[in-house]
Order: C-alpha cells, then structure tokens, then sequence
C-alpha cells in the first residue's frame, strides 16, 4: 500500500497536523458546551426539587461561565479568512507626543504581551529600536497562535493616550499617539511579483536582546517597497541573509494583502507606515485622566477599567469589531 503523499512532505504534514488539531478543539469545546448545559439543568432540577434557594447561586455562576464559553466559541467562528488562522506579525510605532509616545508603545507592547500569554500564544521579537530617553520608538513582533491574525487585525490603526504625564513637569495632561499595524505571517510563497529595482535594501547594527553579536555587525535588513512607501524590518535572526529572507517574507504579505484590496480608500489600511499618527485617525482612546475610559471609536465598545485592558483584556474590544466586520460583510452580500 502506497504510503499518503502528506508523509513525505513535512509541510504538508504540518499543516494537516495543525488542521486536525483544531477541528478536535472545537468538538472538544462543543461537548463541553453540551456537558455544561446539562449540568446546568441538573441543578436547576435540583433546586426545585429540594426547594433549595442557596443552589441559585451556583446556577448563576453556571450559567455565566457557559455563556462566556459559548461566547468565544461563536467568535472563533467569525475567523473564517484567508489567513484568519494564521500566526500575526504587529509593528508598533510612536507618533506626535516625543518621549511620552515612546512610552506609550511600551506599554502597547505589555498590553499585547499579557493578552498573548493570556491566550497561550507565543511572542517573537523581530525588530526593536528604543527611544531616546526611554520606552520603545519602534517595534515589530510575531504573535504565534492558532487564529492570532484573525483576533488581532481588529487592532491596526492608531491607538491614543491621555495622563498626566510623568514625563511633564508641569504635571499636565499630555495626549500621545501609537500606530499598530498587523499582517499575517503567510508561510507558503505567495505569488507576488516584486522588481529588485523597487526594492531599497539598508542593513544596520541590531539593538537589544538577540545574542553576543549585537551591536557587533550590521546583520538587521530594512527594506523599503519604493513604489507604496512600504517599509520592512528584522533583526532577530542570526544572519544578514535570514533576516532578509523573512523580511521578504513580510513584504510579500503586505503586497498580497495590498492587491487584494479593490477600493483605494482602503490603501492606508494595509500599508506598514500610517502616514500620520495623530488626532482624527485614532482607531481607540485609551483616557486616564480626569477620568478613567477606554472606548473604540469604530464599534463604541467601552470600558471604564483602563488598568484591566492595559493587562490584556482586549476580548471585548476584539469580540465587537469581529461581530460589526461580520455583519457588514453580510449586509454586502
């Protein structure tokens, strides 16, 4: 018997692996579902049997924990594009507000931290460049995760913070701004036809975490795509050559995503530069003082508990502009 074609290809091996994988987490999660229903409606018979009030409790906090459940399955069946699966790649830039913006993308760069490990994915640095005095004025990461682009897409856009700032002598409140842009991380080669003409190469010295040779050779590749102004970065590999084959990687993906596009208007969406980082481009407001609220300006999904979203809760947030994409992609059709 002639062995199956995927055993002899790890690629193909892997990807089916990962398939299997998740289609066993669903029907997992759905009989998990139908087991907590059941409970559910085991206690609730209970309680009326015995005539037992002190049980409503339980089946109060049951019943949250299944709908929360339920919840999140329903949203994993939102993730239905191309790349929705995929790992995410996020490159966060500081905007007008000087050193506190610098500021404000390290604490982006926490936030999205805790909502990663939160979530069990994994996070890989590919590019850093600190601020002057301090904080982070740019950085790219690869989110590794089943469904991590899906979830994060709702997050490309310029994200705006208010505090007082501790940066401010004058203990004044400071406004700042912070880009994110998101692509997925394609692994297969895509079908991109890019000119070595268009193509700017620089090479630099790497900074930060990454080995003894840091700082000692000129190994990270910025790549700038002449024609749409794209810009792409790595340094975390070993290598000059690694770093440009997956910053390749990364400027293919951005392309793709950029021809896919039928509407000009939807230009800026893809590109990895926002042209301008400040007032009236903001995707999210994150206010702290003189009160506390973080609201999405594109679904008007709020919370009053800044100190939590900063942690990584960004489920709701998430949840609301997967649901309003969905519906208007179903209006449209």
């Amino acid at each position: 018997m002639e062995a199956p074609e995927f055993w002899n290809d790890p690629e193909l091996s892997q990807q089916i692996t990962k398939e299997v994988k998740g289609l066993r987490d669903t029907v997992e999660a759905l009989e998990g579902l139908e087991n907590g229903y059941n409970d559910i409606e085991m206690l609730m018979e209970m309680a009326e049997e015995e005539n037992d009030r002190s049980i409503l409790k339980d089946i109060e906090r049951e019943i949250r924990s299944w709908e929360e459940k339920y919840e999140a399955l329903r949203i994993q069946t939102l993730l239905s594009g191309e790349y929705d699966g995929s790992n995410a790649i996020l490159t966060l830039h500081a905007g007008a507000g000087g050193t506190e913006s610098c500021d404000w993308v390290n604490i982006l760069y926490r936030m999205y931290t805790r909502w990663a490990e939160q979530k069990g994915y994994s996070m890989t640095v590919l590019d850093y460049l600190a601020g002057d005095i301090t904080g982070i004025k740019g950085i790219t990461f690869e989110v590794n995760g089943e469904n991590a682009y899906g979830y994060l897409k709702s997050e490309k856009g310029v994200h705006r913070l208010v505090r007082i700032s501790p940066f401010n002598s004058a203990g004044k409140r400071q406004t700042s701004f912070a880009s994110c842009d998101v692509v997925p991380d394609i692994e297969e080669d895509i079908d991109v036809e890019i000119n070595d003409e268009d193509l700017k190469i620089d090479t630099y010295r790497a900074s930060g975490a990454g080995g003894q040779h840091i700082n000692k050779t000129s190994s990270a590749i910025r790549i700038t795509h002449v024609p749409t102004g794209i810009v792409v970065q790595c340094q975390n590999e070993r290598s000059q050559f690694s770093n440009k084959e997956k910053a390749m990687q990364m400027l293919k993906a951005k392309l793709y995503l950029l021809k896919q596009q039928e509407q000009a208007e939807k230009f800026s969406d893809i590109r990895g530069e926002v042209k301008e980082i400040g007032f009236g481009n903001q995707i999210r407001s994150y206010i702290m003082q003189p009160y506390t609220l973080v609201k999405d300006h594109r679904t008007n999904e709020e919370s009053g508990n800044v100190t939590a979203v900063l942690d990584g809760a960004l489920d709701p947030f998430i949840n609301a502009y997967l649901k309003k994409i969905n519906l208007k992609e179903h209006a449209e059709t």
